[in-house]
């Protein structure tokens, strides 16, 4: 018995393998890729980076407009991040299973929040470029729709993992739904929580890079300009201070993280 089922499982392993190869042979095939020729390019390529993303002391005058765009693009993640927390918690109220008020809003809350977190925030930040133009406001927008997704999905499940003795010791004292909220579940979920809004803040930050590009502001607007413009010391300088900033929020998160779980 063990047997038949060790060779279906083979067969099963073995079937789905050659559908991945198959898979790629025909994307390589339709889209004209040619592995081999990409691997000879990598020498080229970083032959190229080396001899052209070089930080000079013109670049380094650029510092502090660089860095005034990059605070800009931090303090936008944090505020879209941190704001569409607040609403992401009273939607995973909503919809989660130990705390919905009732099914039909539940449906709603669940709905809003996989429609905006399927939705990449690339292509939120172009339909709403289409109705608010090239602005903070709409980066702001694109970060806070996509991020209120992603949150809502995650609070929904911290809840969820919330002991559910103290929810029905509460619920047996008679105590209010504000009661049992306020006092069995946010408590236990808290922690929780907050390390999923650390992680939103550390993806956005790298998010709100690209969709400065797409909606005109903060860093990733300065790295394009200077892009467009060939001017590659400037380049180098901006993505150095985009990973030397990434890296350091990420490490202050982490360090968070570990106080609070």
């Amino acid at each position: 018995m063990n047997e038949k089922i060790m060779r279906k499982k083979k067969l099963q392993l073995t079937f789905v393998f050659l559908i991945i190869i198959a898979a790629t042979y025909l994307s390589s095939a339709v889209t004209e890729y040619n592995l081999f020729e990409s691997v000879a390019t990598i020498p080229a390529a970083f032959a190229w980076i080396f001899s052209n993303l070089i930080i000079t002391q013109e670049a380094l005058e650029r510092l502090p407009d660089i860095l005034e765009k990059l605070n800009e693009t931090i303090f936008m993640s944090i505020a879209a991040t941190t704001i569409a927390a607040v609403f992401s918690l009273f939607l995973a109220l909503m919809g989660s299973k130990t705390t919905k008020a009732n099914n039909i809003l539940s449906v709603i809350a669940r709905f809003v929040a996989s429609l905006s977190r399927n939705i990449p925030v690339v292509a939120w930040s172009l339909i709403l470029l289409i109705s608010f133009g090239q602005n903070s406001v709409t980066g702001f927008l694109a970060l806070f729709v996509a991020t209120l997704g992603f949150l809502t999905r995650a609070f929904i499940e911290s809840i969820d993992e919330a002991d559910q003795k103290s929810v029905e010791a509460l619920t047996a004292t008679g105590a209010t739904y504000f009661q049992i909220v306020s006092k069995a579940v946010i408590p236990q979920s808290l922690p929780q929580m907050i390390s999923w809004i650390l992680f939103m803040i550390e993806t956005n930050i790298r998010s709100a890079t690209l969709v400065g590009i797409l909606t005109g502001t903060g860093i990733g607007y300065m790295f394009d300009l200077y892009y467009k413009n060939l001017n590659y010391n400037i380049v180098a300088l901006i993505t150095l201070t985009i990973v030397v900033a990434v890296i350091a929020i990420e490490l202050i998160s982490t360090r968070i993280r570990k106080v609070i779980l």
